[in-house]
């Protein structure tokens, strides 16, 4: 069963907490995802190896924590990120898969101090209004208005999109005003992704600015980045930005 605790705003987040050294990795997953996938376990194992602290959580509306999906936005769920991290203490590395990658650029925005790296997996910044909004028909537009409307899903049930959903996202973009990231930084992105297109991983590259930033391009790989191959290299990623930002530390 895992822990849970109680956000500034009174929802309960779910989480697993590993002990171990610092600074922590942080898993943040993507949309409608939770804290039992693929990637998150497997950084839970990889981190036990390592001795390495390690936290994963559900974001309200999603897997084990509190609230219905459809009254969640951007907004909520970087504030369940900030409450998750305030039962670490120090620095961490986040790892942000899709929409994770979103709001791990916002985390960082908001508290740059306690990040020492980040790693992104098919990072989705600013989705809700380039993805979403932009690929709207004027009908769906106008059913949106209305309230909410239904987009198929590869992954199960279709997604119900709000409107509070689109219009929350758009005071929370990251793409658009200066972003610095003052840490080592490791985006991953496969060329066979259908939910983010490989354009997405170049703007976000050129848009940031930062002393140690990678994109490694992954040929074939799919949104999922989950076979053996993607994981290991999300695990090496993982190393890389631990070792670089305990060489920044020491400079």
């Amino acid at each position: 069963m895992p822990d849970e605790l109680v956000t500034p705003q009174g929802r309960r987040i779910a989480y697993h907490l590993t002990d171990g050294t610092g600074p922590a990795v942080v898993f943040l997953g993507g949309f409608k995802s939770d804290m039992g996938g693929t990637k998150a376990v497997f950084l839970e194992q990889w981190a036990r190896a390592q001795g390495r602290a390690f936290l994963r959580f559900d974001y309200s509306g999603h897997g084990e924590s509190s609230e219905a999906f459809t009254d969640g936005a951007i907004g909520d769920w970087f504030e369940d990120a900030c409450a998750a991290l305030g039962l670490l203490a120090g620095k961490v590395v986040l790892v942000g898969s899709s929409m994770g990658g979103w709001i791990s650029l916002l985390v960082a925005r908001a508290m740059p101090e306690r990040v020492a790296g980040m790693v992104t997996i098919a990072a989705a910044p600013d989705f809700t209004e380039d993805s979403m909004w932009a690929g709207f028909s004027d009908a769906q537009k106008a059913e949106l208005m209305a309230g909410q409307v239904a987009l198929p899903s590869e992954y199960g049930e279709p997604y119900i999109i709000t409107r509070r959903l689109i219009e929350e996202g758009r005071t929370r973009l990251v793409l658009r005003d200066p972003l610095a990231l003052p840490f080592p930084v490791r985006f991953l992105q496969g060329t066979a992704d259908a939910d983010v297109d490989l354009s997405v991983a170049l703007r976000l590259l050129e848009h940031a600015t930062g002393p140690d930033m990678r994109l490694t391009l992954v040929k074939g790989a799919d949104h999922r980045f989950s076979d053996d191959t993607c994981l290991d290299l999300i695990a090496d990623a993982v190393t890389d930005v631990l070792a670089q930002a305990r060489a920044m530390v020491s400079r």
